[in-house]
């Protein structure tokens, strides 16, 4: 029969009459316990190793595995990547099969896109290994994982370390997890050349890849919801992203291919009569980003439900990085001392520093402009990072990072007070720390301040897919809701009916282009559309200035 035994210490018995020598007595204890645990002097700490060598004479041989953002940005940097000497492979994106492979081999407690990204990992290793039946070995040797890192005080800050952990325990130990943004290890402590060249070239593949992605996206959440052809959005889109696919890959001139995906979405026939709540999608990077189980697939069942989906382009969230250091500088030069930090000012000219980042402000605008109107992307305007900062900074201090920091609730502000959506529905990993904890706990004094606003925040976790599409109609009702008001009122503004609006948008070249995007004036897409219209009827502007004398009397009136 098995007994706990319970061990006791005894302690050194002293005799009265001998000097009492309380330190070496502590010490000599000490150092049989320290024996007895196995804690003896000389013993090297563990250290987590962290394989990351990738050299130049490797790039031949050695695959490049990058997953993470929409499914069009990985394909285009597939390409661009590829276009440029290296061998990449984008993965698909994460489902609830990485899901479960995630929580099997990580650790407990991790947030949702941790155990997507690393269990996606995972799974396509193991499809290698025993669907492919490539070697263990050859699998470690011949392939690395790309991937975004951070120093966020959430857990995007252990990423690397997670995977790391899972693919030991999965069989795959010693696999290479990079760090994009980390380019110390991505140089090589032996003097090789690395096999990752962070150089202007590399550089300029990626902003291209992304920006077209972007893009891309941007056009088809504001086609799909209105296609009279249900799927010819995306069929446009399919061709488009082959043509980009094709150009990124061989290094040829995107411009023309751009203009003839701008035919291709042409062509496509839409109504824009169509009452739809215009809903905008905030929240972690993530979480609102991914487009496949680690969000509950959002954006296709909030189109589904009859919604506009208003999403977050990578573009500005690449602006949101220049605006800190930015920022940063700005309030370093403001220090009684030079800060000798490792993002300190010393040694540098910090006026030089905020010339060069305005400088790459201007670039990522007009090559994203450039890119916009090239494929047909009319009246679009990144956000206005100072002004995100400067609305939110009552409620949320400008100094706190994390996740998108101070920008969920600035956002949340401006599309309230400037009518850019129905709706918010913020997104994030269940216990975000940056999100869940700070960010929503500010935003419900934003939603008393600005009673219209229709607010949805939700967590994700991978399997509660039920409990947020329920939370996400029950908003998504008020939304419908107030959207068709707003349309009905529009057309009673103007005195014409649905059918009479899209009579008159067929005799304007600039109304009846399916590219065309009217003037904003109201939350709606379609309210827009109908004021636009109006605006080119002669009959509309007759009967403006008919009203214009009782306009007139009015003011004087007062």
């Amino acid at each position: 029969m098995e007994t706990n035994e319970v061990k006791t210490f005894r302690l050194p018995v002293l005799q009265l009459d001998t000097p009492l020598d309380i330190d070496g007595e502590l010490a000599r204890f000490e150092a049989e316990q320290r024996k007895e645990l196995g804690l003896e002097e000389g013993k090297e700490h563990w250290r987590d190793d962290n394989p990351q060598k990738f050299t130049a004479q490797q790039r031949a041989h050695t695959t490049l595995l990058i997953s993470g953002l929409t499914m069009a940005h990985d394909l285009f940097l597939q390409g661009a990547l590829g276009g440029i000497g290296y061998k990449v492979k984008a993965i698909d994106c994460p489902d609830n099969d990485a899901l479960r492979l995630g929580k099997e081999f990580g650790n407990r407690g991790q947030c949702n896109p941790t155990y997507f990204t690393v269990g996606n990992l995972v799974k396509y290793l193991t499809f290698l290994r025993d669907e492919q039946g490539m070697s263990v070995k050859d699998i470690v040797e011949n392939h690395i994982f790309l991937t975004a890192g951070a120093c966020g005080p959430c857990r995007f800050g252990t990423y690397v370390t997670e995977y790391r952990k899972a693919l030991r325990d999965a069989g795959f130990d010693g696999f290479r997890v990079m760090l994009f943004q980390q380019q110390g290890g991505l140089k090589q402590a032996t003097g090789e050349a690395a096999g990752l060249e962070m150089n202007p070239k590399f550089f300029l593949a990626v902003i291209k890849a992304i920006m077209v992605g972007d893009v891309l996206n941007a056009l088809g959440y504001r086609l799909r919801p209105y296609e009279i052809t249900p799927g010819a959005v995306n069929a446009a889109l399919a061709r488009c992203k082959e043509m980009v696919y094709e150009a990124l890959a061989t290094r040829k001139s995107l411009i023309p291919v751009l203009l003839r995906c701008r035919r291709e979405l042409a062509a496509v026939k839409i109504d824009r009569t169509l009452p739809k709540p215009k809903v905008a999608i905030i929240g972690e990077f993530w979480a609102m980003t991914t487009e496949g189980d680690g969000n509950y697939q959002l954006q296709k069942f909030l189109e589904q439900e009859g919604a506009e989906c208003d999403v977050q382009l990578v573009t500005a969230w690449i602006l949101f990085m220049v605006w800190e250091q930015t920022w940063d500088t700005q309030q370093r030069m403001t220090l009684r001392g030079i800060d000798g930090g490792k993002k300190g000012l010393e040694g540098k000219n910090p006026w030089k520093k905020l010339l060069m980042l305005k400088a790459a402000e201007k670039v990522v605008r007009g090559l994203f402009q450039g890119t916009a109107w090239l494929t047909g992307l009319e009246n679009y305007k990144l956000p206005d990072m100072q002004l995100i900062a400067d609305v939110a900074k009552e409620h949320y201090n400008n100094h706190l990072r994390g996740g998108e920091a101070h920008m969920e609730v600035g956002k949340l502000i401006l599309t309230t007070k400037h009518k850019k959506a129905t709706m918010v529905v913020s997104v994030k990993p269940f216990g975000c720390m940056p999100s869940s904890g700070v960010s929503d706990g500010v935003q419900s004094i934003i939603t008393e301040k600005y009673p219209g606003a229709i607010f949805c925040p939700i967590e994700t976790n991978g399997d509660g897919a039920v409990n947020v599409y329920s939370r996400v109609q029950m908003m998504l009702f008020k939304a419908r809701k107030a959207a068709r008001d707003e349309v009905a009122k529009a057309l009673s503004d103007v005195g014409m009916s649905a059918e009479q609006v899209k009579a008159e948008a067929a005799k304007h070249w600039s109304t009846k282009r399916t590219l065309a995007y009217p003037t904003h004036r109201e939350t709606t897409h379609s309210a827009d559309f109908v004021y636009e219209v109006a605006s080119k009827s002669w009959k509309s502007r007759l009967k403006a200035l008919a009203a214009m004398p009782k306009r007139l009397l009015s003011r004087d009136a007062h």
